[in-house]
């Protein structure tokens, strides 16, 4: 395993959590606007006509040929703050993601939000 320095080239892999347990499919990254770094990545989750997106931190994530593995745990990636599988993250859900986490959570310095997706 090595660390996601290249997480683009992961999108459609599986993702699991710290126990190995599978949560979903990745589905594409949020970077961090302060620092260009990839922060956040959106899972899709759920079954055919009822998934939708939840959203994982990445650090300390890990990849392997055959998955993406995050440090959280499925039931806190689950209950996370989720959008359609159609729909964008809206800047007024981002303090409630970085929350449920346990994650600070700040502004740019003119108060542009803190995810983008690229």
């Amino acid at each position: 395993m090595f660390e996601a320095e290249n997480i683009r080239d992961w999108i459609g892999s599986p993702v699991v959590d710290e126990s190995d347990d599978k949560v979903g499919t990745l589905e594409s990254i949020y970077f961090d606007t302060a620092t260009s770094d990839p922060a956040f990545a959106s899972v899709t989750i759920g079954i055919i006509g009822r998934s939708r997106l939840v959203f994982v931190p990445l650090a300390g994530s890990v990849v392997t040929p055959k998955h993406l593995k995050v440090i959280a745990d499925k039931k806190l990636i689950k209950d996370a703050p989720s959008i359609p599988t159609d729909g964008e993250l809206d800047a007024s859900l981002e303090p409630e993601l970085f929350q449920h986490y346990g994650l600070e959570y700040r502004t740019g310095s003119g108060g542009e939000r803190r995810l983008g997706r690229r």
